[in-house]
């Protein structure tokens, strides 16, 4: 980590004038305050002071205290597209100490109870988004109107046809020493994904964050709309946001990793009851991981037009089977649940609790599914013994609401500030009379 004077050094150097203090509200949006140079050893003393009740999720009336963002110094990088700025990622303070409400805060009360064993939990993250933009009716479609194919994953024309954003989007993140290895455009048109290596969960969601903000905004300036809403295609593969998972020991070895499974993919006892007590609390883990109204219409059994929907629905695991919950590519685990609408932070730090609670019972996840699963009825499914995850946000709101491990995994406060935001979401959508209702119903009674 740099010193103070290093990081002083550091901004002088890059012409940095301006430091925007970013914290994610429980949304997983990125707030923040623009502060100028001079004033960087405030942030990382006092903080970057906000009015609480500003804020989505905090818990904080308007005659509360304020909430303070304190700086940490090691996450001090340049913001390549914004020149002249930098950013440094806080955590959330109030009266002086970190505050139960901060997701990342949050996260690092989980991460703790791997330091203590001397285990580091490190995530990938394969964000997926779309490139979009408006017709003339205010309706959205892919910006490249020639983007147009029924199977458009790893088109040549698809991808090199918005490579000007994709060139500046990873030569940004390159810059911020984010080591992006593959670019792709996927299986929905305008969409496409972005990979970048593997590291620590805590820096890991900080980097998401990072890379929303900056694909959103280099989008922006390119005259483009960059959405990870989940499912902006009814017809159309939705955007995930997989999360590749392994603990590191002391010795930076991968303790998920056995050759000798039985099983041929490479997983340790630990791994496997990590995994079933991802399986054991998935229902509750849906509503932090794939946690809108529009999560659910990519959490759905059903063909689409490129053919598959590649989420998952059912609760169940398998050799790099795309078609279940967790997939196992050799030595560490795929959780394909969570999407771009999650907050980092939060799902991290549930997945978390719910594998420490596996491996603390000593779960068994049962045996790995080989099959393509999507092909099933849902009664064939029944007889498989195999649990579905919840098909709304309600069903997954209740859920959480009955998964004492998740809800303290998150703090009882934090948790009933997200429970009662998720439920009025549901209830307004619920109440809601879209288009397709007044085509169906308005003459047909």
């Amino acid at each position: 980590m740099k010193s103070l004077t290093e990081a002083q050094q550091f901004l002088k150097e890059h012409q940095i004038k301006y430091v925007l203090a970013q914290f994610a509200d429980i949304h997983g949006a990125a707030k923040v305050k623009s502060v100028p140079v001079a004033h960087l050893e405030d942030v990382l003393t006092t903080g970057a002071g906000f009015a609480g009740g500003a804020i989505w999720g905090t818990g904080i009336a308007p005659n509360g205290p304020d909430y303070m963002a304190v700086g940490d110094l090691s996450t001090l990088s340049l913001i390549p597209w914004q020149p002249g700025y930098a950013r440094l990622v806080c955590d959330g303070h109030v009266n002086g100490n970190p505050y139960e409400y901060d997701v990342r805060v949050v996260l690092k009360k989980q991460l703790a109870t791997m330091i203590e064993k001397g285990w580091t939990f490190y995530t990938g993250l394969e964000p997926e988004f779309s490139l979009l933009k408006r017709d003339e009716h205010g309706a959205l479609k892919p910006f490249d109107d020639s983007d147009l194919l029924q199977k458009p994953c790893y088109d040549y024309k698809g991808i090199t046809r918005q490579s000007a954003f994709l060139e500046t989007l990873t030569e940004s993140l390159l810059a911020v020493e984010m080591d992006v290895y593959q670019i792709d455009h996927e299986d929905s048109n305008g969409q496409f994904e972005v990979n970048y290596t593997y590291t620590d969960a805590l820096k890991s969601a900080d980097n998401y964050l990072l890379l929303k903000m900056g694909a959103s905004e280099i989008a922006n300036q390119m005259g483009m709309i960059c959405s990870f809403m989940p499912k902006p295609f009814s017809n159309r593969p939705g955007n995930g946001m997989h999360m590749h998972m392994s603990i590191g020991d002391a010795t930076n070895s991968n303790i998920f990793m056995d050759k000798t499974d039985k099983n041929g993919l490479g997983l340790s006892k630990l791994a496997y009851h990590f995994l079933a007590g991802i399986l054991e609390h998935a229902p509750a883990l849906a509503a932090v991981c794939a946690p809108t109204v529009n999560s659910y219409k990519r959490l759905v059994v059903g063909r689409s037009l490129s053919g598959a929907t590649w989420a998952p629905a059912y609760i169940a695991y398998g050799d790099n089977n795309r078609s279940t919950l967790v997939r196992i590519p050799y030595g560490r685990l795929e959780l394909r649940l969570p999407d771009g609408s999650c907050n980092p932070y939060l799902a991290t730090a549930a997945v978390i609790a719910a594998g420490m609670d596996g491996v603390k019972r000593e779960l068994d996840p049962g045996q790995p599914r080989s099959e393509n699963l999507y092909d099933y009825s849902l009664e064939e499914i029944a007889q498989q013994g195999i649990g579905i995850l919840p098909q709304n946000l309600g069903e997954a709101i209740t859920a959480l609401e009955k998964d004492q491990v998740i809800c303290a995994a998150l703090g009882d406060k934090l948790a009933k500030e997200f429970i009662a935001l998720k439920r009025m979401e549901w209830v307004d959508y619920s109440r809601h009379v879209s288009d397709w209702e007044v085509n169906r119903y308005v003459e047909f009674f």
